[in-house]
């Protein structure tokens, strides 16, 4: 038995998607938001279309829930800004990461040999970006972008077919976050600080432009990435030390400047210079490791500029597991190596996202294979998870997934009864013939 009944649940998730019903002019289409939420909220293993259908209304009704979601006039960018709108949570740090989702043919939109994490190798799969907001209490998915390969753009025949707009444009992983990171700014949501791995941290490019929209990091880096030791001091060569004619020299390192790779700096100091650091993820067991921390100057590119002086965090095991991690990390110098740790550690709330997107509500079933499909599909998944989140957070004791997936079942249950009146009398001829009490 169940401890609330289904119509407060109901009521909470109509309410909670009115706002989201104003980009659906056709009263079919807003119908479909619903079932479409409800249904990945539902207990169907997969969230595939004909999956969530079949446990709320008739088979017949198929074509239109596809129509719905891959033909039907309405937009999904215009879904994640009233998403965006309706957060319960306005601020916090906002983590990029990627995400792939396995494929086993090549028709699906995007769909290529790559890497992903979700395979931990190279695999046939689509990859998408991500932007989370963590709040501190509940992560929220606040932006999505599908990682579209370069050969894909090339090609536009197959382009045609996925049905890719032509306005689309290759664009690098981390150039899809920076586009996502702006959203969220327009949006009006406080972005305390961005985080992100080294796919991302090692781009110089999206470094500058955090560095631009003055917001402060945690990224990740290659441990062959070369920095300076402090702030380099460069000279710049005399017109008497230019004789003749050829072209100026450029601004060159001032004696004592040179530049060396994160590991072989961490590799030189002694072990002394380690501290013992302890932090906690969430509500799981603490965790520790030895980390040390000094002010750099990425040295990439620092001919035409340097770039602003940053901390860099080296972290190193505590029984040998795992190789040395470096973060580059814009905070003010007078940051204390715990407080540089605990926001480089925060990016722990990703991982558990992803895992709730995936298991919970079938982020990575979706099984079309047009552009304007997979993008429907994600920020629907979003809206539902939205809804999700916002229920542990308001709901005292926290609501499980669980809980809610067994009253949706409850709505399912009664909307099937009430699509045929005929059940009622198999139900009654169910309860002569059977020795249970229903």
């Amino acid at each position: 038995m169940l401890d609330e009944s289904p119509r407060p649940l109901l009521r909470r998730l109509m309410k909670w998607l009115a706002p989201f019903r104003a980009g659906f002019g056709h009263e079919a289409q807003q119908i479909a938001l619903g079932q479409y939420i409800t249904g990945l909220l539902g207990d169907s293993a997969r969230k595939s279309m004909q999956a969530m259908l079949a446990r709320v209304t008739a088979p017949v009704r198929y074509q239109a829930f596809q129509h719905f979601i891959t033909d039907a006039p309405w937009d999904a960018t215009a879904l994640w800004r009233v998403l965006r709108r309706e957060l319960p949570a306005r601020a916090g740090v906002v983590i990029f990461d990627d995400t792939g989702f396995p494929k086993k043919g090549d028709q699906s939109v995007g769909v290529a040999r790559q890497y992903t994490g979700t395979l931990g190798k190279i695999g046939n799969c689509q990859v998408a970006v991500t932007a989370t907001l963590w709040s501190g209490a509940r992560a929220w998915l606040i932006g999505a972008a599908l990682y579209v390969p370069e050969a894909w753009l090339l090609d536009r025949a197959r382009c045609e077919k996925a049905r890719i707009p032509t306005t689309v444009v290759f664009l690098k992983k981390w150039e899809l976050a920076l586009g996502l990171l702006r959203e969220a700014l327009a949006a009006g949501v406080n972005v305390a600080a961005v985080l992100a791995d080294a796919g991302y941290g090692d781009a110089a490019a999206f470094r500058a432009a955090l560095h631009e929209l003055a917001l402060a990091y945690a990224v990740g880096i290659a441990s062959t990435t070369s920095v300076f030791r402090g702030t380099p001091l460069l000279t710049t060569p005399t017109r008497a030390a230019r004789p003749g004619r050829g072209r100026p020299r450029g601004p060159t390192l001032a004696r004592g400047h040179t530049r060396v790779h994160v590991s072989a700096l961490a590799a030189a100091l002694p072990a002394t210079a380690w501290r013992r650091v302890t932090w906690r993820n969430g509500t799981q067991a603490p965790r520790a490791a030895r980390f040390v921390a000094g002010r750099v100057t990425p040295a990439h590119d620092w001919q035409r500029a340097v770039a602003p002086e940053v901390w860099l965090l080296a972290e190193r095991s505590l029984d040998g597991s795992y190789d040395d991690k470096f973060f580059l990390i814009h905070l003010p110098a007078s940051t204390s190596l715990v407080r540089l740790v605990t926001l480089a550690h925060q990016r722990w709330a990703i991982e558990q996202q992803y895992q709730q997107l995936k298991t919970e509500l079938g982020l990575d079933h979706f099984e079309g294979r047009t552009y304007p499909g997979w993008n429907r599909h994600v920020a629907l998944t979003a809206v539902a998870y939205a809804f999700l989140q916002r229920e542990r957070l308001t709901r005292l004791p926290a609501v499980t997934f669980e809980t809610i997936r067994a009253i949706v079942q409850e709505i399912f249950t009664g909307l099937i009864f009430a699509s045929n009146p005929r059940y009622l009398e198999w139900l009654a001829e169910a309860r002569e013939l059977l020795p249970l009490r229903l």
